[in-house]
């Protein structure tokens, strides 16, 4: 392939368009069984008593104590249960499986299970959660995590200000909304389990199967499915799901299928960190904004989850693409009986952006100037530092992006034409943001492995094995084309298949703009192992 950024049809495109791709629901294996999720129905309460029924025949339960491993999701912070043992911390906690033959059948025993809550006051949030002084969800404090940095000097640029302009914004709950609901399927054959399904990061997945069964790798395989949209929603949650499937097939010996409803997904999976963000920005006697104070937090839910690296990118990208010298962020993750919240696109970033965005109109406002030329007068430059004094060693091309906006949109007009507030239904604003690609703080290095495989065949075709998922963002097409262009063979020689981590290497997660292939950039070692047959 002689032209990397030459358009390609996707490889994928016809089975999708035509209804031929084969999704989590779509397959069916022999005697396969169905499993249904017993959730709690209180936000905070210790089980007392459950009452089951007599279960028909081939029909099982399967709970906390089916698991020989460790009852706790691998995460960040290690706090969340596969299922919940004697307490429930929010509506939608998975409690226990029905598994049988029949779905309705399943449905029915669902129904007929009979729990005994003995209910807790909850915290239902961010406000109670600070008002605690005891009966906190996580440890001796009401909150997961919190960080607090500043730049500058921050006080003296604070004593020396005539006035200050203080706003804050309120965020709230967020729905990935994606196409296909969690869906696994579980496999158990010879001693050995294997999970199917809809997912972002299969190495998660199979990290999770580890601890919960206490097995060696060798005896774990997750592979993806074509997969129905993520946005974050399926990064770290279906490790539930995918070891709940695991579970069944084990206990049961059969395959099962293991598909959430829309509304359970939307009960169950996670949300965009609701948010209550203060800004205050001090103005001296020019009018100039000296010092910038930010205070931060967000409604992380129940369990810890992704809350600490969420609420880190928050913090960092609160400031914006503005060079204000003094500044001082606090932010907190605070713990409530809400649904967990969790990855989504941006990671927090959205929230951030939303509130100084609209902070720097209300300063714009305050000050009698248009928005946009106040946001130019701070855009950042080569030579200027972040807000966590990084240095800036590049050009930034804001000015001249803002300039080919106001032409385009012709901005200046419209603001002009809109101002007159004749037409409430019609007006012209402009945000200025930046996106990061790429994980927070040291993550890129301990996450992004970027590891892959290649094998050629006799037929001079070559196999890409990568656990780097099919998302929607076209990475089973990317990844030919690397390939294709390093190693100089048509693209249509270069296969590429959804992961199995049976055969792929971990590749790292799909998150953050990553799929993975820095791997590719070593052209001159993948052409010189070309000609060998085998491994590349």
């Amino acid at each position: 392939m002689e032209h990397i950024g030459k358009p390609v049809k996707r490889f994928d495109f016809d089975a999708k368009v035509e209804g031929r791709a084969q999704y989590c629901s779509d397959i069916h294996f022999e005697n396969m069984l169905y499993a249904k999720t017993l959730r709690s129905e209180l936000s905070r309460a210790k089980i007392t008593s459950i009452k089951i029924p007599e279960m028909p025949e081939g029909y099982f339960i399967v709970d906390h104590r089916d698991i020989p491993g460790e009852n706790i999701i691998p995460s960040v912070y290690n706090d969340q249960p596969f299922f919940a043992g004697d307490e429930v911390k929010f509506i939608g906690e998975p409690i226990l499986l029905v598994v049988g033959p029949d779905r309705q059948k399943v449905q029915d025993i669902l129904k007929s299970i009979k729990v005994k809550y003995e209910p807790e006051k909850p915290v239902l949030s961010i406000e109670e959660a600070m008002e605690l002084r005891e009966g906190f969800i996580f440890g001796d404090k009401p909150f997961f995590v919190e960080y607090e940095y500043s730049k500058g000097n921050f006080e003296k640029a604070v004593s020396s200000s005539k006035f200050f302009v203080e706003d804050e914004f309120r965020t709230g709950y967020q729905e990935h909304a994606y196409l296909e609901t969690q869906s696994m399927i579980g496999v158990y054959e010879k001693n050995c389990i294997t999970v199917y399904g809809s997912m972002q990061c299969p190495y998660y997945i199979k990290d999770a199967l580890k601890q919960a069964l206490g097995w060696t790798e060798d005896r774990i395989r997750v592979v993806q499915l074509p997969t129905g949209g993520g946005f974050g929603g399926k990064e770290d949650y279906p490790s539930i799901p995918g070891v709940h499937a695991g579970l069944t097939a084990i206990k049961t010996g059969k395959p099962v299928q293991l598909v959430f409803d829309r509304q359970e997904d939307f009960i169950a999976s996670p949300k965009r960190h609701p948010s209550i963000i203060k800004i205050r920005s001090y103005i001296d006697d020019h009018n100039r904004i000296t010092a910038r104070e930010v205070d931060i937090k967000t409604d992380a839910g129940a369990y810890a989850g992704l809350s600490s690296v969420v609420l880190q990118r928050i913090s960092f990208s609160v400031c914006g693409v503005y060079n204000v010298e003094n500044l001082k962020v606090t932010s907190r993750a605070y713990a409530t009986n809400n649904i967990v919240t969790g990855a989504f696109r941006g990671f927090g970033g959205p929230q951030a952006f939303f509130a100084v965005e609209m902070h720097m109109e209300n300063i714009a406002e305050k000050l009698n100037i248009d928005s946009l030329e106040l946001k130019k007068k701070y855009f950042l430059k080569k030579g200027d530092t972040s807000s966590t004094g990084g240095l800036f060693n590049y050009e930034i091309k804001l000015d001249e992006i803002a300039e080919v906006i106001e032409k385009k949109s012709s901005y200046k007009r419209k603001r002009e034409l809109f101002s007159n507030g004749k037409d409430q239904l019609r007006g012209i604003g402009c945000s200025i943001f930046f996106h990061g690609c790429g994980f927070t703080g040291d993550s890129e290095k301990k996450l992004n492995k970027s590891k892959v495989r290649l094998k050629k065949y006799k037929d001079n075709t070559v196999e890409i094995f990568a656990s780097s998922t099919e998302i929607g963002q076209g990475s089973l097409t990317t990844l030919r084309k690397i390939v294709s262009r390093a190693l100089g063979i048509p693209i249509e020689q270069v296969k590429h298949q959804y992961p199995d981590t049976y055969c792929c290497p971990d590749s790292g997660p799909t998150t953050a703009g990553s799929i993975g292939n820095q791997e590719f950039k070593k052209h001159d070692r993948i052409r010189r192992r070309k000609r060998r047959y085998g491994q590349i």
